[in-house]
């Protein structure tokens, strides 16, 4: 397998992901910042041109961060990052599709719309005068998150999974792009310290 790579939250997830099931694949660079994404050679691999992409052994592309995750865990026989039982493995999509819909995406286009948008303005239709209001939703939802996880070490319980890995790394984007955290959500600001503690954050 090949993972085409580059920099961003979003390869950084799937590298995360893997460090911590400990599976190596080759890594292919490509150039985000240059825009060689956008180009068509990579557009044949990925249409949409987002960055990461998993090509299989027999050639398959698998896109998306979850996705790619999720193959890669049912490849290899499953693990508490997704869930070993029915009921983890929805718990833990429940909050990845929690997080990333409610935090992530206000966040990451919050990003692309004022500080990022000298990168994305010839690559996507941005949309300026909603930067401000996506940043204050990601953190509306950040605190919110925060009111529920009193007495939990993690997203789902006392389990590590996909979500934290998720959480972890976009909140991490954010602090270096002008979105810090918010010392007031002592418990995100924990699960924060305890992820980034973990060898696999330096993926």
């Amino acid at each position: 397998m090949k993972l085409f790579n580059s920099v961003g939250p979003n390869p950084k997830v799937v590298r995360m992901y893997m460090a911590e099931r400990g599976i190596e694949v080759d890594l292919q660079e490509i150039d985000l910042m240059g825009g060689e994404n956008r180009q068509n050679d990579y557009v044949k691999i990925n249409p949409g041109g987002q960055l990461p992409a998993l090509e299989l052994d027999n050639g398959d592309i698998i896109a998306e961060i979850t996705c790619i995750c999720e193959y890669l865990d049912d490849r290899d026989g499953g693990s508490s990052l997704i869930g070993t039982t029915p009921e983890e493995r929805a718990e833990t999509r429940m909050w990845a599709r929690r997080i990333d819909l409610g935090i992530l995406e206000p966040l990451t286009n919050g990003f692309r719309y004022a500080e990022g948008a000298p990168i994305f303005k010839d690559r996507m239709t941005l949309i300026p005068h909603a930067a401000a209001d996506l940043k204050a939703l990601a953190q509306e939802k950040i605190t919110w998150l925060d009111g529920l996880m009193d007495g939990k070490e993690f997203v789902c319980g006392d389990r590590f999974t996909l979500a934290d890995i998720l959480l972890f790394v976009f909140l991490e984007f954010g602090t270096q792009v002008g979105q810090p955290l918010n010392d007031a959500n002592k418990n995100i600001a924990s699960l924060y310290e305890r992820v980034g503690a973990r060898p696999s954050a330096k993926a």
